[in-house]
């Protein structure tokens, strides 16, 4: 390990200036990383109250000037706009000769790769589509954040080390992200994480409505050991009543989600749609009950779950929930009824 004292990056020759173009979440949190590196913020563009208020957070001392001002000062300038106005932006900066040959332009959408920039690089810009795999809460903490956090990247390939060296001095972990696939690059990721918030909010938001005091604290456990069990295992993870095939179980929470939050049950019959596809594939829902729980599905879709009785039977005369006691649960939870809640 090097135990070498490292320089103040005030005492650090600047290597570029750096202009940012959208003071949102992202932008002042990218330059203040860039800035650690040794790199010079020295304008950046905002118009609401809002982004004023993180430019001079993030990027004390730094002039609030116009997007072709920016350009006009900066080396490297960042486009951290949102995906819809991107290309718009990047026509009229290039149509209005506020571009420069030689000028690093860097955008961080996840949808777009580097062509969208095109507008740019017939004035003679250097394209690059750096997007941090990472939410922003537009404050310091996401400085801190952008250390080991993967960025999606796209360029030219005679500009790909450039690209990889700004991310790595970012504290980043650069990941090479062809053109055509940039799309569906984001539209993972955007499962992954923005899907995340809206199902943990609406798992909040029925504990309080079941009396639990505290959903965050009993929620952030359980979570935490799930995300972790998926990152490691994949679908091997998989646990709970639709894995499981408890298709009782299932209809009991569709009734429930029908009186209590109607607006959660097209979301929860989805997941499980998908959920036991997962499970069927990888062998974890035996077949025999998979019929069952599929027929529970498809009647939630349409209003006609019914409630269960004593036995677990949801009134549709199958007795969906009457099956043989197994100690065989798929899925990498402990004995029976020991899966933390989850069931």
């Amino acid at each position: 390990m090097n135990t070498a004292p490292q320089p103040d990056p005030k005492d650090r020759p600047a290597r570029l200036t750096v202009g940012v173009v959208g003071a949102g979440r992202v932008g002042p949190a990218l330059a203040a990383s860039l800035q650690l590196a040794g790199h010079r913020p020295v304008a950046v563009s905002g118009v609401s109250d809002a982004s004023r208020m993180r430019a001079a957070a993030l990027l004390p001392d730094v002039p609030l000037m116009t997007p072709a001002e920016v350009l006009g000062r900066a080396e490297l300038v960042l486009l951290t706009v949102p995906d819809d106005a991107l290309p718009g932006l990047v026509a009229g900066l290039a149509e209005t000769g506020a571009v420069r040959p030689g000028q690093l332009l860097v955008h961080t959408s996840g949808r777009y790769g580097a062509r969208v920039l095109d507008p740019a690089l017939r004035a003679g810009a250097l394209p690059l589509a750096l997007h941090p795999a990472m939410t922003f809460t537009g404050t310091p903490v996401d400085v801190q954040r952008l250390a080991g956090c993967s960025f999606g990247v796209t360029a030219p390939e005679e500009l790909r080390l450039a690209a990889e060296a700004l991310v790595i001095e970012m504290g980043g972990e650069p990941e090479w992200i062809a053109e055509d696939r940039r799309p569906l690059y984001h539209a993972a990721l955007a499962l992954g994480s923005n899907h995340l918030i809206t199902l943990v909010a609406q798992s909040m938001e029925l504990l309080r409505t079941a009396g639990v005091a505290a959903p965050d604290r009993m929620l952030g456990p359980l979570l935490g050991a799930s995300l972790d069990n998926a990152l490691r295992s994949g679908d091997a993870a998989l646990t709970g009543p639709v894995a499981r095939g408890d298709a009782g179980t299932v209809a009991a929470h569709i009734v429930e989600l029908r009186a209590h939050a109607p607006q959660a049950v097209a979301g929860y019959l989805a997941m499980a749609r998908a959920t036991a596809d997962r499970a069927l594939d990888h062998g974890l829902l035996k077949a025999e009950l998979a019929e069952d729980l599929l027929g529970v599905l498809a009647d939630g879709a349409t209003g006609a779950s019914g409630a269960t009785g004593p036995s677990g039977d949801t009134g549709t005369g199958k007795g969906r929930d009457a099956r043989p006691a197994t100690d065989e649960d798929p899925g990498p939870e402990g004995p029976e009824g020991t899966d933390g809640g989850a069931r």
